[in-house]
């Protein structure tokens, strides 16, 4: 069952954002965050894949419709967003979710990718609604500054074993400044892996085993800390 495409209202402005439902018609909330990219079809498919499995999928344009398959341009398009913006859209996504008649529970979940892996800590840490987190490879954007002890939400980190993004130790020192934080956090890495491993659109690095594991290990953490019994 496809999603589709609407906008969420941000004081007094508007995000575009791709909303994907359950079968069922309700479950926990979910909101689905970008790679560098954009809000691609892999990332719109991911957010079908949640829905598939019963949750309420929002995954907010956070560029605004501009979306690229080259690198510099996405480095480019990463460090043009505005901070402050992409946090707004972010916790209107999360409002939105928990305004709809759909979801259910009182909290929501967030799960995000590469920058965005980054950006859902930023959100958690800004947002005390957010009940989990699931970073795949998350690191923080260059000039982000982000509190990880205000995260209140359960963490679940998903990291590659080679990532100039993400490396050893960047992912050690956000693990410590959790887990420090007395925040419930799990970090896994993936041996053989390099950044991206989980995006089976990318076919140079996408690692099929890993992406299971980390798919399984996903859903699992997920339905513990939404709540969600199907």
């Amino acid at each position: 069952m496809a999603g589709s495409m609407t906008e969420i209202p941000v004081n007094g402005d508007a995000v575009p954002a791709y909303i994907s439902l359950p079968p069922s018609g309700s479950g926990p909330g979910l909101v689905v965050i970008q790679e560098w990219w954009g809000l691609v079809p892999h990332i719109r498919d991911v957010a079908d894949r949640f829905a598939a499995q019963g949750f309420v999928a929002v995954a907010p344009d956070l560029y605004r419709g501009k979306e690229t398959t080259e690198p510099d341009e996405a480095g480019k398009l990463v460090m043009e967003m505005q901070l402050e913006q992409a946090a707004k859209d972010m916790a209107a996504a999360v409002d939105v979710l928990l305004a709809m008649p759909e979801t259910t529970g009182e909290g929501v979940g967030v799960v995000g990718f590469c920058v965005g892996g980054g950006l859902a800590l930023f959100l958690a840490s800004r947002k005390p609604e957010v009940q989990a987190v699931v970073c795949y490879y998350g690191f923080p954007r260059q000039g982000m500054s982000w509190d990880l002890s205000a995260v209140k939400g359960a963490v679940l980190g998903h990291f590659a074993e080679d990532d100039d993004f993400a490396p050893p130790e960047l992912v050690e020192q956000m693990e410590r400044q959790l887990r420090d934080a007395g925040v419930d956090v799990t970090f896994h890495r993936y041996p053989g892996t390099t950044h991206a491993f989980f995006n089976d659109h990318r076919s140079e690095v996408h690692d099929a085993e890993a992406a299971e594991l980390s798919w399984r290990r996903t859903l699992e953490f997920l339905r513990e800390h939404l709540g969600q019994t199907s």
